[in-house]
This record gives structure tokens, C-alpha cells and sequence, in this order.
């Protein structure tokens, strides 16, 4: 450890009375901070801002807790602290770092072959299991949260010129294609499903849960986002996905197969609506994970 570290953590020990699981905690992240030194060819001392934040970067993609994470930027802050107030460094690198909201947990997602055994998990020769696969199929190519799912109408969907057409969440109107393969199952359900689940009867939602009347009145009922988180996980269980599933990890699944093939990330934000590039961004990190560990297990010096 250079003197400069040791000189911190006895600081953490003497002055400021940090338990010793906490300084031994401050110890390892930075000892990451010393190697990293190592590898650019300088010192603690001398490390730039862009460095640090390259530091919480690997972190992020070496799959490290959002705590541990956050732990170790406090650490590191208070280290550069520690140098600017004993006049050991001019200007502090780390006065505005800060762990990014990336930090938190790498959004969960399904395998290709996963998504192939969910779509085909449901028994598509009864209405309900049309409609299901035919969720499913929307889902996974247009990457929509579950309230628009269940609530998206039958007049949002401009199915000759490809595309859905509707307004989500924060009333915003999104336009988002839709593949040829899940424009089937739609057509499929809507032709031979869901007039059996209307009734008949006119209702502007494309799901619909179904229609129960005994004396010839009521309404249909559109498909509910519980319904619709229910089936999910019965279907995924039928799958074999053993790996917790909702409708978001669907979401996250075709944002990350989308990223894995080539997709351009604006493009990926303004299919999901997002209205902030950095909330994307988290694809990004998720894409640089899956390559590391390709890597390390794959490369003969690793």
C-alpha cells in the first residue's frame, strides 16, 4: 500500500474511530484503487476524474452490489478528501463522483432459447391460450410495459403499415414496429379468439379477460396487469424458467437481444419511452457483463 493509504486508513482508525470491519471493507476497495494506479503507470495521487469514474464503471460491470459499489465511492472520496485537506494533492478528482442509479441491480433477461419455450408454453387450440401467446408475441417484439399491454386498444394498432401507435406512460404518444411474427398471432387471435371472449360485443381493448353473463348483459372485461403478471409466471413455470419472471424481464429481454444484434441505443430508447439516454443505458452495461464473462471463460489467459 503506498504511504498515503496507510496514512488514510490509520486516520480512519485513530481520529475517526471507523469500526474495523468498515476500514478493512475501505481497505480492499482501495487496494482496486492502487491497481488501478498500477495499470495507468502513476499514483493514487495523481488519478483524474475520468479514471475514478472508470473505476465505478468496472464495478458496475463486474457485477458488484449497488451497496458495495456505493461503499466503495464513499471510501474513495473520503480518501481524496483526506489528501486535499493535508495538502497532499492541489485539486480533488473525487469531490463530485458519485455511484450512478446504474448501480443498482443489472436488469434481469431471458435467454433466447428461454423466450422461444415461454412463447410456445401456451395451448394456443382454446381462445384464451391464443390470446396469451399472442401477449406474449407483443411483448417480446415491442418491449411494452405491462399497463400499456393490457390497455393498448384494438385502434392503436396499424397492423398494414407494421407498427403500434398509442399514448404510455406519461402521456406520452410512442409509435413502436411490430414484427411480422407477432402480427400473426395477433391476427390469429383476433379472428379466432377473441370474438368468443367478447361475447360479440364491442370493447376497445385488444385483451380482453373475458365475458360472463348470465341474463345477456355486461360488458367484456379487458385482461388486468395482475391477470396478465399471473399468467406470466404460470407460463414461465411451464417453460422451466426457473429464474424469477415478470412482465418487465420480457421488457428487458427484448431491449438486450435488440442491443446483442446491432440495434442502435436511441433507437432502443424510443421504443421503450424512455425519456432520459441514461436510463438506457443500462442495456449498455448488461451487453459489457455478458462480454466479460465470455471472456474470462473463454480466453487462454484470462
Amino acid at each position: 500500500m503506498p504511504a498515503s493509504v496507510e496514512g488514510y486508513l490509520r486516520h480512519l482508525e485513530v481520529e475517526r474511530r471507523v469500526p474495523s470491519n468498515t476500514r478493512l471493507a475501505y481497505a480492499r476497495d482501495l487496494t482496486r484503487l492502487v491497481e488501478l494506479a498500477g495499470k495507468k503507470g502513476t499514483t493514487v495521487e495523481s488519478l483524474s476524474r475520468q479514471d475514478l469514474a472508470e473505476l465505478v464503471r468496472v464495478s458496475m460491470i463486474e457485477g458488484r452490489s449497488a451497496a458495495s459499489t456505493a461503499r466503495m465511492v464513499s471510501g474513495v472520496r473520503g480518501f481524496y478528501r483526506y489528501l486535499s485537506i493535508s495538502g497532499r494533492i492541489a485539486a480533488n478528482p473525487a469531490s463530485d463522483l458519485k455511484p450512478p442509479r446504474d448501480t443498482k441491480s443489472l436488469p434481469h433477461f431471458l435467454a433466447p432459447d428461454q423466450v422461444e419455450a415461454l412463447l410456445a408454453a401456451p395451448d394456443v387450440s382454446e381462445p384464451r391460450g391464443l390470446r396469451d401467446r399472442a401477449m406474449l408475441e407483443v411483448l417480446y417484439a415491442t418491449g411494452l410495459r405491462v399497463t400499456e399491454l393490457v390497455k393498448l386498444k384494438i385502434t392503436e394498432v396499424r397492423r398494414d403499415e407494421g407498427y403500434l401507435q398509442f399514448t404510455g406512460k406519461g402521456s406520452k404518444e410512442r409509435i413502436v414496429p411490430l414484427g411480422e411474427t407477432a402480427r400473426d398471432w395477433m391476427d390469429r387471435y383476433v379472428r379466432d379468439a377473441r370474438p368468443a371472449l367478447t361475447g360479440g360485443r364491442e370493447v376497445p381493448e385488444l385483451f380482453i379477460s373475458g365475458w360472463r353473463s348470465k341474463t345477456g348483459s355486461g360488458r367484456p372485461r379487458p385482461l388486468t396487469r395482475v391477470g396478465f403478471w399471473k399468467l406470466l409466471r404460470t407460463y414461465g413455470r411451464t417453460a422451466g424458467i426457473r429464474s424469477q419472471l415478470s412482465p418487465h424481464v420480457v421488457r428487458h429481454s427484448f431491449a438486450t437481444h435488440l442491443l446483442e444484434r446491432g440495434a442502435d441505443l436511441r433507437a432502443i430508447q424510443a421504443m421503450l419511452g424512455h425519456s432520459d439516454l441514461s436510463t438506457t443505458q443500462i442495456y449498455t452495461h448488461v451487453l459489457e457483463a455478458r462480454l466479460r464473462q465470455v471472456y474470462d471463460r473463454f480466453h487462454p489467459r484470462a
